[in-house]
């Protein structure tokens, strides 16, 4: 007689020990991380090493000069640079990015002129002061003691200020002179107003004036290189006008 034996079904739970792993899977595992973190610990001490002696060898080289000349050519006076066009590069670009050994441009030199002119020939009798100085402080130093001299003898300063003296300047053109460096011919009209006895007199001049600069190396004193080396004025066509009689009968009393 036979007995048919009963199968479990797959629905019955399963004993708790048997959802724990055996204990050489677990001692295995622990293992393989042991080792990972003992070859990354030896990987990063071998690069931690190797930066230590290429800092101590840079450390030990000489240090590399270089000289850039005054025509902007530079040169290795120490140490020993690798030599090929990346080291040429280099010192072009050092070269060429020396604040004083940038060329001014015709903008520039255009500007100065316009700036220098402004100061110089146009003022009020408040204004006269710093703007003289300005304009005097943007020449070099022989024109500087040479026009501060005439200004002196002269006696613009206390002339302006007795006769209540305006001027208002406007440029008309600046164009550089051909074969000349840094020489610029600007064309303008200049107002004068003085008081003479309660009436008004106005001065209308149209003048060439010529201008040369020179060039310096830059500073922030001098941004853009350049200062006033010569300068004078000449007369084109003159027109006086006088004033009606302005005179108020309360200032006759």
């Amino acid at each position: 007689m036979f007995f048919k034996r009963k199968q479990a079904s797959s629905s019955e739970p399963l004993p708790e020990r048997t959802h724990y792993t055996k204990y050489y899977e677990h001692d295995g595992q622990l293992r393989a991380y042991a080792n990972r973190s003992m070859l990354m610990a030896g990987l990063f001490g071998v690069i931690a090493f190797v930066s230590l002696l290429f800092a101590i060898y840079v450390r030990l080289q000489p240090p590399t000069v270089i000289r850039v000349g005054a025509d902007g050519e530079a040169t290795v006076v120490g140490g020993s640079p690798a030599k090929g066009p990346i080291t040429t590069g280099i010192l072009r670009v050092l070269a060429a990015t020396q604040p004083g050994d940038v060329s001014p441009t015709d903008i520039e030199g255009r500007a100065m002129v316009r700036k220098f002119l402004e100061r110089y020939l146009r003022y009020t009798p408040t204004s006269v002061d710093e703007n003289l100085a300005d304009a005097l402080n943007m020449m070099t130093q022989n024109f500087r003691v040479y026009s501060l001299n005439q200004l002196r003898d002269q006696d613009v300063v206390g002339k302006i200020k007795d006769e209540q003296i305006t001027s208002s300047f406007t440029i008309r053109s600046i164009e550089p002179i051909p074969g000349q460096p840094w020489a610029y011919q600007a064309f303008g009209v200049k107002e004068v107003h003085r008081i003479r006895n309660k009436s008004e007199f106005t001065d209308r001049i149209v003048g060439k004036y010529f201008v040369r600069l020179i060039q310096e190396r830059r500073s922030e004193r001098v941004p853009s290189g350049l200062r006033v080396a010569e300068y004078r004025e000449e007369q084109m066509v003159g027109q006086k006008d006088v004033g009606l009689l302005q005179e108020s009968g309360l200032l006759d009393h």
